[in-house]
């Protein structure tokens, strides 16, 4: 696991660092809250420093290949991504970003891990959440 705010707080990332744990992993989970629609800036920023042509895409890029991507998101809660809700547009409106990332470096896209309300559901359906995702990462093991 690699926490991108505590390892590179000034956005200097190390790019073969981050490229050699990607190639050591079978699953690569992003893990963020859904932020203005999309990634955090950080995550952003990794994209574009560390998933290059040549290397995570293109005709030479293929370290990432066959690799499965879950994505692992906490977003408002449900009502509010409906067309009559807040966001007006369902939840798997915003999904395509994320995961054209994923299929753009040839990844096998896993269906998203979404927490809906996480700041306002008891601590006992943040608990089977949290059991939910041990079991999905587990199943990759």
């Amino acid at each position: 696991m690699r926490s991108l705010y505590d390892i590179y707080p000034d956005f200097d990332i190390d790019v073969a660092a981050e490229q050699a744990a990607l190639e050591r992993a079978s699953l690569i989970a992003l893990m963020h809250p859904l932020y203005w629609y999309s990634v955090p800036g950080l995550l952003k920023h990794w994209f574009d420093e560390v998933l290059v042509g040549g290397w995570a895409h293109g005709e030479q890029g293929h370290a990432l290949d066959g690799k499965h991507c879950l994505w692992i998101t906490t977003a408002g809660d449900v009502e509010s991504y409906t067309p009559e809700g807040r966001h007006h547009h369902g939840f798997q409106d915003f999904v395509p970003v994320v995961e054209q990332t994923a299929r753009y470096c040839r990844m096998k896209w896993l269906p998203p891990f979404v927490v809906h309300g996480a700041h306002e559901i008891s601590d006992e359906d943040l608990r089977r959440k949290a059991r939910e995702l041990r079991e999905r990462l587990a199943a990759h093991a």
